[in-house]
């Protein structure tokens, strides 16, 4: 199959399409509508003004006379005025959604009912058609707001008003000075979002998505960020912040909801689809909006990174038969910088028609024309954002350095760029930019309410021998009073090796994991005073690599070993709707016995003076990992990189030490003489020693810790430099993995015991009263962490 292809579009991002096109083996020729200075220089590229760019039934007769077989609307204003309706009732594919669907760009108010009716996560917001109730609601608000005009406006009506005053004066431009015409006659007023924003371009075909490298634009016109909006003076792809975590978010919760949700209301969505979103500082993505075409200057920056057939894949999308998810989709694993240069005035009014030079450019350097026009053989602007260059390199720096040297090729009397492109990925982090657990996705505090919200529903459940009481480590059954006279207490716990299986895949090393998986579960049975006796795994993934599968379960084995119980069984599951490429998961599920004298924890018989020891940790064990991630990513480490804790090893292999089995140990003190003085334990596990340690105690007693009492061992200190000591303290064990309360007269034995089996044991603080509404957990010299 040969591609007479019909390009719709005058600016960069159609000179970039028509670059890309004219290198696939399909396209035999491409004629452009009306074209620019550029597009009329590249090879199988002509531009025509025989027809005009708006006026669609012409361009349907152009087409036919042309033997066109697939047409490209480049703009947005063609989509919305229903563009791809005229050729498909001339049996032409368009590369491009139907009037219907392009009203997710038409109209914002569209796009954010549209969001609020599928859940797409967005800002709040309400539409207004009458001047005068926005006006009102303006005054009725305290946050922070943004201004939309709903129609098309160039991509520049949204205000971004400072208070109130530049609110109401930008409300009168858009809706009685018709600043952008009739777009501004409904406007939509939003919740103004803090955070970075990231260009989303995918590959539609009404059911499968495939999207481009994640890229930030540069709006404003002058450095910093600074003064007007303009349709884009640079951007880069990829983004550090697009980290493989968020953007598969982003599929998740918003760009297949989109796609499903357009399907599901009658316009399936079929062309590239730009998303616009602000990531908020805790990492969550909300939609700032939809356009229905690509973006500009992202096209120019992401086409280069695609390594695959452009004309293949948009005629997957746009075909009679859609049949995107079979079409090869290869991306580039270089970076990409664009710069754009502007008319002297942009973006107020500004002088066209001005002669212009462009030398030629050398490889990795392409310059893309936007504002250009041939007069003769001159070349001369014709419009605002007038040019651009874009380079690609192996680091971003190289990309951002070559681009500049590709600006130097072009030359125009008062030609303005911005000299800071891709400078939000540079700026260096201040010190004081502490991260937090729910910064990476995680709330304990969320985790803490859920707990409360499922207490009563648990509670009925409530049967013979089990009391159905949430919260503590362990589940408990008293099998004498089920109806088993004689029979032992049973415990049974359960958990999961957390996001600590992401560097397991990323360093391709799984058998340490595995390990993980049991410490995590029989620490928390030993805590109850119970006696681990068997163990069940469950490994759940897209596909089952054998070898895979069989290193984590024979790192299970050995942690079974470790704590003395037996594997006798487990279960294994391939989801590939649910799981993508190598991604896995585990959990598993301990049970142990012990009878009514050893059950722990002793609230009854703890006192005030009682005494806190702490046994040492082997490193991070495995909650945190999506802190320590973000940690890992905020410095600009990989995982294979030496690791600046511990030279002898790589950060990944560091990290991956396995979690510190401690049964054997505590049972042993536990059925010596001594072990009558223990009254709790507590396992630090996730919510570290603030939130674990008061899981032990009865409500009229708090743990009084002093941090100061051991050293912050090296990776401790490490994550210490990007989070809070208080943040640190209620996510990570911090080098305590269990904590023991002993009554006073018994710790020096119970100490003994602990050390003669090969523990590191610290003496943390002492239990004390509890004011009402208190803590249960106090921890003194916290700054000495900072």
């Amino acid at each position: 199959m040969s591609l007479r292809i019909l390009l719709v579009g005058e600016g960069g991002r159609e000179h970039a399409l028509a670059w890309k096109l004219s290198q696939s083996p399909l396209t035999e020729s491409i004629l452009c509508v009306p074209g620019n200075g550029g597009t009329a220089k590249l090879p199988k590229v002509s531009n025509s003004t025989q027809v005009a760019a708006n006026d669609y039934p012409g361009l349907v007769e152009f087409a036919k006379t042309n033997k066109i077989n697939l047409v490209v609307p480049g703009p947005e204003a063609p989509l919305v005025d229903g563009i791809e309706g005229y050729f498909r009732d001339a049996g032409i594919p368009v590369f491009g959604p139907s009037k219907e669907a392009a009203r997710l760009e038409g109209s914002k108010t569209f796009s954010k009912d549209f969001m609020k009716k599928h859940n797409i996560p967005t800002a709040s917001y309400e539409n207004f058609d009458d001047y005068e109730k926005a006006s009102q609601y303006l005054k009725s608000i305290s946050h922070k707001v943004v201004i939309k005009a709903t129609g098309l406006a160039a991509g520049k009506g949204v205000i971004l008003p400072q208070n109130l005053e530049e609110a109401q004066q930008g409300l009168k431009e858009i809706m009685l000075d018709k600043a952008f015409g009739s777009a501004g006659s409904e406007v939509v007023i939003e919740e103004f979002l803090e955070g970075d924003e990231l260009s989303i371009l995918s590959f539609c075909d009404g059911t499968t998505i495939k999207s481009l490298p994640a890229a930030q634009d540069h709006k404003r016109i002058g450095e910093d960020d600074t003064g007007l909006n303009t349709g884009g003076m640079g951007c880069y792809a990829p983004t550090k912040l697009a980290t493989p975590e968020l953007l598969a978010r982003v599929e998740r919760d918003i760009l297949q909801p989109t796609m499903d949700g357009m399907r599901e209301d009658g316009f399936p969505f079929k062309g590239c689809l730009f998303t616009g979103l602000m990531i908020a500082p805790d990492g969550t993505p909300k939609v700032l909006e939809y356009n229905v075409r690509f973006g500009d200057p992202e096209t120019q920056t992401v086409l280069p990174l695609l390594e695959s057939d452009l004309a293949k894949i948009m005629y997957a999308c746009a075909g009679p038969v859609p049949y995107l998810q079979d079409v090869n989709f290869k991306i580039s694993n270089k970076f990409s910088t664009t710069v754009v240069v502007a008319a002297p005035g942009y973006p107020e009014s500004y002088p066209k028609n001005i002669p212009m030079q462009v030398g030629d450019a050398p490889q990795d350097i392409t310059i893309f024309h936007a504002g250009t026009k041939l007069s003769g053989d001159d070349l001369r602007t014709s419009g605002g954002r007038v040019i651009a260059a874009n380079a690609v390199g192996d680091s971003l720096r190289a990309a951002v350095d070559k681009a500049y040297e590709g600006v130097k090729l072009i030359n125009f009397d008062g030609m303005y760029y911005r000299k800071d492109i891709a400078h939000r990925a540079f700026r260096k982090t201040d010190a004081s930019e502490k991260l937090t657990y729910a910064q990476a996705g995680v709330s304990i505090d969320a985790g803490n309410e859920l707990v409360d919200r499922i207490k009563a529903a648990v509670a009925t459940t409530r049967r013979p021998g089990a009391d159905a009481v949430i919260g503590g480590f362990g589940g408990e059954v008293d099998l004498s009073p089920a109806g088993y006279p004689g029979a032992p207490i049973i415990v049974g716990a359960i958990d999961g090796v957390g996001t600590k299986l992401i560097i397991a895949q990323k360093m391709d090393k799984h058998d340490t994991v595995g390990i993980d998986l049991v410490a995590m579960n029989v620490n928390d049975l030993v805590v109850q005073g119970a006696e681990p006796f068997m163990f069940l795994d469950y490994y759940g993934c897209s596909r089952l690599d054998v070898s895979v599968a069989a290193s984590f379960v024979e790192g299970v084995a050995k942690g079974c070993l470790e704590a003395g119980c037996a594997l006798v069984g487990g279960e294994t599951a391939e989801m590939p709707d649910l799981y993508t490429g190598d991604d896995y998961d585990a959990a598993g599920a301990a049970i142990g016995v012990m009878k009514a004298e050893q059950r722990l924890p002793k609230k009854d018989a703890m006192v005030e003076g009682d005494v806190l020891i702490g046994l040492t940790s082997s490193g991070v064990h495995s909650n945190g990992f999506s802190l320590v991630r973000k940690v890992v990513q905020k410095r600009g480490l990989d995982y294979k990189d030496n690791c600046p804790w511990d030279a002898s090893k790589t950060v990944g292999e560091s990290l991956l030490t396995p979690t510190k089995i401690y049964v054997k140990p505590l049972l042993k003190v536990l059925s010596s003489p001594s072990g009558s003085a223990v009254k709790g334990m507590a396992h630090i596990t996730g919510g570290g020693l603030t939130e674990n340690v008061p899981r032990m105690l009865p409500k009229h007693l708090t743990a009084e810790i002093d941090v100061a009492a051991w050293e912050l061992p090296p990776v401790f200190k490490w994550l210490g430099e990007s989070v809070e000591p208080v943040e640190m303290a209620r996510t990570f064990n911090t080098g305590i993995g269990m904590v023991v309360a002993v009554a006073a007269e018994g710790v020096a034995d119970v100490i003994k015991g602990l050390e003669e089996a090969g523990e590191k044991v610290y003496t943390l603080g002492k239990l004390a009263a509890r004011e009402a509404g208190g803590n249960g957990c106090v921890l003194k010299n916290l700054e000495s962490w900072a």
